[in-house]
């Protein structure tokens, strides 16, 4: 299974940027794993300035509704979202249900800039 998402997380100690290697992730699952409480993301070190989440393009473009593959960004809080308008969109919807039903860690809530 090809990634869909990757994520990288950069640091700046002075003039210096440190950039870790990027994460691949393979479905919506996974991402939610990794910033539920007990995720990965509660591991992220607190020098860390932006998370860079990158969406692949679709194995198969949309000819049907083309602005669905446009590329945008979205930011919240230190994370950047960037990739094609309808995975931001329906990765956004899953943070706002997730956060509504408690399923995303304090460390996230934090990064993105929502009150934990």
């Amino acid at each position: 299974m090809n990634p869909i998402l990757t994520v990288e997380f950069s640091a700046k100690v002075g003039d210096c940027e440190f950039k870790e290697e990027s994460v691949p992730l393979h479905s919506p699952e996974e991402l939610f794993e990794f910033v539920a409480p007990g995720g990965g993301c509660e591991s992220i070190p607190n020098e860390v300035e932006e998370i860079q989440m990158t969406f692949l393009p679709p194995q198969h473009p949309n000819t049907q509704n083309p602005i669905a593959d446009k590329t945008a960004t979205l930011q919240l809080g230190i994370v950047l979202f960037t990739g094609p308008l309808a995975e931001i969109m329906q990765t956004i919807e899953l943070i706002i249900d997730k956060a509504g039903r408690g399923e995303l860690s304090k460390s996230f809530l934090s990064v993105i800039g929502a009150p934990c």
